[in-house]
C-alpha cells in the first residue's frame, strides 16, 4: 500500500494491470473491494464511516506468507493481530484512505481506535470504523469515498449498494459518483506530471479519482 507496506509485505505482488485513472506509469499493484457504511446520529448528524476492504487473492497469498510464523498455512489470532498492526501504522499517514468533503471542502476524521484483520476464502479482510472530529450535519452537499493518495492500491466499489447510508432522512438525495479518468485527467492536466505522480509522500488528488458518494441535503429551516 504504501512505503512500509511495500518493503515487508507487497514485494511478490509484483506488476498489475494497468489503471485508468493514472498515467501508465502509475499503477496499483494491489486491489481491494469494498464497502463504505455512514452510520447517522438521530440529529441528523454523521455518526461514523464503517469501512470493509476485502483484498485480491495474490496480494492476500503474500500476507499468508509474510506473517504465518509457524507456517501452517493460516493466520491464527496473534498473526492478525501483527496485521491488523501493521496496517494500521501504514495507512495512518494517509487518514486511512478515507475522503470527506462538505460542499468541497475537507472535513477531518479522528483516526480509528485500530482496526480488525481477518482471513477468509484465503482474502485478507480489513475492517475499522472511524468519526469525523466535528459534528458534521447533513447540510449541503457532503462527498464520501475511499482511494490511496499513492496510486499503490486500487479500492473498488464494485456495486453501487455497498456505498450504503442507514436511515437517509427524506431532506437527503444520495447518487453515487463515478468519475471519468479521461476527463478529470483532462481538467487537471496542468497538476499531473510525472513528478508530481511519483513524489513518494504521495498526492492530494484522491477527491478528483475516487468513486464517491454524494448526499445533497437541504437542512430544516
Amino acid at each position: 500500500m504504501i512505503l512500509k507496506m511495500r518493503t515487508s509485505m507487497m514485494a511478490a505482488a509484483g506488476a498489475a494491470l494497468l489503471a485508468t485513472t493514472a498515467p501508465a506509469s502509475v499503477h496499483p499493484h494491489v486491489f481491494a473491494e469494498a464497502r463504505l457504511d455512514v452510520q447517522l446520529n438521530p440529529d441528523n448528524t454523521v455518526k461514523s464511516l464503517r469501512h470493509l476492504w476485502r483484498f485480491d487473492d495474490l496480494f492476500s497469498s503474500t500476507v499468508l506468507m509474510e506473517f504465518d510464523k509457524n507456517s501452517d498455512l493460516k493466520l491464527d489470532d496473534s498473526e492478525l493481530a501483527e496485521v491488523s498492526k501493521t496496517v494500521f501504522e501504514s495507512i495512518g499517514e494517509y487518514n486511512y484512505f478515507q475522503v470527506v468533503t462538505l460542499d468541497g471542502k475537507d472535513v477531518a476524521m479522528k483516526p480509528p481506535a485500530g482496526l480488525i484483520a481477518d482471513f477468509e476464502d484465503q482474502q485478507l479482510i480489513i475492517l475499522f470504523e472511524a468519526e469525523p472530529k466535528e459534528p458534521l450535519k447533513l447540510s449541503g452537499k457532503i462527498d464520501f469515498g475511499v482511494y490511496d493518495p499513492t496510486f499503490y492500491t486500487a479500492i473498488d466499489f464494485t456495486e453501487d449498494t455497498n456505498l450504503n447510508v442507514a436511515s437517509l432522512p427524506a431532506i437527503c438525495t444520495r447518487q453515487v459518483i463515478r468519475p471519468d479518468p479521461d476527463e478529470a485527467i483532462a481538467q487537471n492536466q496542468t497538476k499531473l506530471t510525472d513528478a508530481f505522480f511519483n513524489d513518494p509522500a504521495g498526492t492530494d488528488m484522491s477527491k478528483i479519482f475516487a468513486t464517491r458518494l454524494e448526499l445533497n441535503c437541504q437542512a430544516k429551516g
